[in-house]
């Protein structure tokens, strides 16, 4: 793949929900090992355009493309696409009714062909990466929302994916519990994991990501470096959001 071709194209995509324009002519661009975090207001979006990207969500107008993909064609194949783009929700969806294990093997055996026991030996090795090795025959019910939350982070990782894209995964969350998983995405983000993340953390958006993108009204209202966006925003929506969240105590 030509290095210099953006790995993640949003070409001035729109997508409703009835009377409701949720995206509005949105550009996004995002490199191989960028991790880009997308911020703003409940109901801007940010989860509507992560599931537009993974296919989830047909869009009305416009163009994703994926690597090769043409991620939103009609006729998109949705299986090749998601051996190669990871989605982690807030709500974890984790199979209940299989262990830890299981549910991290599930998809490596059945979508990627692998030998069992080459998946297996996949999910021991993320299970001590995201801290869990000995909940390896836990079921889900028995776990944490943080531990659930990590696992599910794992699932994602056992597909050996390109692109990873979360969706709020803190959301859910006991505030003692949303280090735990952050602590895991900063070590993707310095691993070289090519991410989007929709979230409500701001300090780690700051901290962590390369780009950040403040979505208004169904589209990029501003975007820059991270450091500079939350030291120096330039437009009165974006620096009234980030005044808002720093006199909250959320930056």
């Amino acid at each position: 793949m030509n290095s210099t071709k953006p790995f993640v194209e949003v070409k001035n995509v729109s997508k409703s929900f009835g009377s409701n324009e949720v995206l509005r002519s949105l550009d996004l661009t995002v490199q191989v090992h960028e991790v880009v975090c997308v911020i703003g207001p409940s109901g801007c979006g940010k989860s509507t355009l992560l599931r537009c990207i993974d296919a989830l969500e047909p869009i009305d107008d416009g163009m994703i493309i994926v690597g090769e993909v043409v991620a939103s064609h009609p006729a998109v194949d949705v299986n090749h696409l998601r051996r190669f783009v990871g989605i982690v929700f807030q709500s974890y969806n984790l199979f209940p009714h299989l262990s830890v294990m299981d549910n991290l093997c599930l998809g490596p055996v059945k979508v990627l062909r692998e030998p069992k026991e080459v998946a297996r030996e996949r999910a021991r090795s993320l299970l001590e990466q995201v801290g869990l090795p000995e909940k390896a025959d836990a079921y889900p019910e028995a776990l944490s929302g943080g531990q659930q939350q990590r696992v599910a982070i794992a699932r994602a990782l056992a597909m050996k994916p390109d692109l990873l894209l979360l969706d709020e995964v803190t959301a859910a969350l006991d505030p003692e519990l949303v280090d735990e998983v952050l602590s895991i995405l900063s070590d993707l983000a310095e691993a070289g994991m090519t991410m989007i993340i929709a979230t409500h953390e701001m300090a780690f958006a700051r901290d962590v990501a390369d780009r950040v993108c403040f979505l208004s009204d169904g589209s990029i209202y501003e975007e820059g470096p991270a450091e500079s966006f939350f030291a120096r925003p330039q437009k009165p929506r974006t620096q009234s959001f980030l005044k808002r969240i720093t006199d909250a105590g959320r930056l």
